[in-house]
């Protein structure tokens, strides 16, 4: 009886770690993903009040763009040295740092648009895109160390729904804050949850975010780049990334230009296609960990397989319950790759370079999420919206095949 206590008193204490060290690896999770909410809000925030923006300093509507556009434009820049550099030093501790800079960034933004200097405004958001691709890269790393490898998909996969999360936040919550304080508080309100995040991540990643040994070498990142799979797994982040903004920047045109729906229910239903992606980018790693038993190529396969049959046929029907139904799979199915490719990339490179690798696949996807737009406006003006979408078919299509020749991680 005396032994059957005493190991049921061990047992006892066993489980009791074992819950408190999951409880710190989620909350760890809950709060990286509050700061990358914040972050996202910040990122899209003036988007949801450009006309209130352009009529206070008298700026065109390509100018007003690149109010959101300077973000993307320094987060492909920035990335990939963000990345070399968190390979060298602590990534939690960057993202301490990255959240003090967006504060930072946000005060000068809100002066600057007090004070009416468009320069100072747009130099503000250059500093909080290096903020965002900080913790964009750093909490993919520090979230994947976190957990064991049979669930650090799944766990990036919660992570990454920060940003369909923040950019509807954002949305939604610009124009009454604008309402509310003035539009230069768009660039302070969504500190606050940033902070909050911060407070919740740091005490539960004590002792993670440094690699042991020593700093990877020069040789070591240039593998990175030199690693054909790392290139593939980018190809289809690009291409995932150009089909994503490439829908939302030009479906509720078509539905309003071509289809003769309103604006505001033409936005309201395109809506539905960024927003699914909170619930598939968060099943994206679970439906590899568990329905593929880790596998990754079958989960961008089949994403890009489903996706470009409905791009293309997009502008074929007439049927709004259809294109409704349509848009919520064609968005959950290309944000199954968009939640998984940061966890695929890391596992085809060594560990000690595992957040270089994941810079270059972020710093490659947003390359694409910056053409697309872009790049579809200017066919769609040439030719029309049916080959506009016949094109970003065709671009799922090279999905497919290059979907179809990806490794799966050693």
């Amino acid at each position: 009886m005396t032994i059957r206590t005493k190991n049921t008193k061990k047992d006892d204490t066993t489980t009791k770690e074992s819950e408190q060290s999951s409880q710190s690896t989620w909350g760890l999770v809950a709060g990286a993903s509050l700061i990358s909410t914040g972050l996202a809000a910040y990122e899209i925030v003036p988007a949801s009040v450009t006309p209130l923006i352009r009529d206070s300093l008298n700026i065109g509507p390509t100018i007003a763009g690149f109010l959101v556009g300077i973000m993307f434009g320094t987060a492909v820049i920035a990335s990939l040295p963000v990345g070399a550099i968190l390979d060298r030093t602590n990534t939690r501790k960057a993202m301490a740092f990255a959240v003090i800079i967006l504060f930072i960034a946000g005060v000068w933004g809100w002066m600057a648009g007090r004070s009416g200097d468009y320069r100072a405004v747009i130099a503000s958001r250059a500093v909080g895109g290096v903020a965002y691709v900080v913790v964009w890269n750093a909490g993919i790393d520090i979230v994947s160390r976190s957990v064991e490898e049979s669930r650090r998909a799944t766990a990036v996969g919660v992570f990454t729904a920060s940003g369909p999360i923040g950019f509807a936040l954002g949305q939604g919550a610009g124009p009454l804050i604008a309402a509310w304080f003035g539009w230069p508080a768009i660039f302070l309100a969504f500190n606050g949850i940033a902070l909050v995040g911060l407070v919740l991540f740091w005490p539960t990643s004590r002792g993670l975010g440094h690699s042991s040994g020593d700093a990877p070498s020069l040789a070591e990142f240039g593998d990175v780049l030199r690693n054909k799979n790392v290139w593939l797994v980018g190809g289809l982040g690009f291409i995932g990334y150009s089909l994503y903004l490439f829908v939302n920047s030009w479906g509720s045109s078509y539905l309003t230009e071509e289809v003769g729906l309103s604006l505001a229910l033409s936005g309201l239903l395109v809506a539905v296609f960024p927003a699914v992606g909170i619930l598939a980018r968060m099943s994206s790693g679970a439906l590899s960990d568990r329905l593929f038993g880790g596998q990754r190529q079958p989960i961008v396969l089949g994403s890009f397989f489903i996706t470009a049959p409905l791009v293309v046929g997009f502008t074929h029907l007439q049927s709004l319950a259809v294109l409704v139904a349509m848009l919520l799979i064609a968005g959950f199915a290309i944000q199954l790759t968009l939640g998984l490719s940061f966890t695929y990339v890391r596992e085809l490179v060594n560990p000690r370079v595992a957040a270089t690798a994941v810079a270059f696949q972020t710093s490659v996807g947003l390359a694409g999420a910056f053409i697309a737009p872009i790049a579809g406006g200017a066919v769609v003006d040439i030719a029309g919206f049916d080959t506009a979408f016949l094109v970003a078919g065709g671009l799922a299509a090279l999905g497919v095949a290059l979907a179809w020749c990806a490794p799966e991680p050693a």
